[in-house]
């Protein structure tokens, strides 16, 4: 019996993350959905997903303090993450990536199904 792939959903717009969390569920993945960056923080502890959609800007706790809180923290530094922002400045994205992230996403730039496909890769999951 292959167990779900867990992925956790950290995503302010609940419309989006209704969105995405349809279309994952549907791809066979086990989604676990939070709003903000201190729940990312306790849900990523609890839930141990092998990756996490993140989000940049959102209440209490940015994407990118979460990112560096995650990586620096032992038992989460290895966790798979990848950044789905609206954030498409050059800037963000070095930032990111100097913190550490596995892939960096521009929303406007990207359809579900290529953040799909980017989740699969990240997992060694072959289309």
């Amino acid at each position: 019996m292959n167990a779900k792939r867990k992925i956790l959903l950290v995503e302010d717009d609940m419309a989006l993350a209704a969105v995405y969390r349809a279309r994952l569920e549907l791809e066979g993945f086990d989604i676990k959905e939070v709003h903000n960056g201190e729940d990312a923080l306790s849900a990523t502890v609890e839930y141990k997903p092998d990756l996490i959609l993140l989000d940049a800007m959102m209440p209490k706790i940015s994407g990118f303090d979460v990112l560096d809180i995650l990586r620096n923290t032992p038992e989460t530094a290895n966790v798979r993450i990848i950044m789905l922002t609206a954030l498409s400045q050059p800037k963000d994205k070095e930032r990111a990536e100097g913190l550490g992230v596995d892939e960096y996403l521009v929303k406007s730039q990207v359809v579900i199904g290529d953040v799909v496909a980017r989740v699969k890769h990240h997992l060694g999951m072959t289309e």
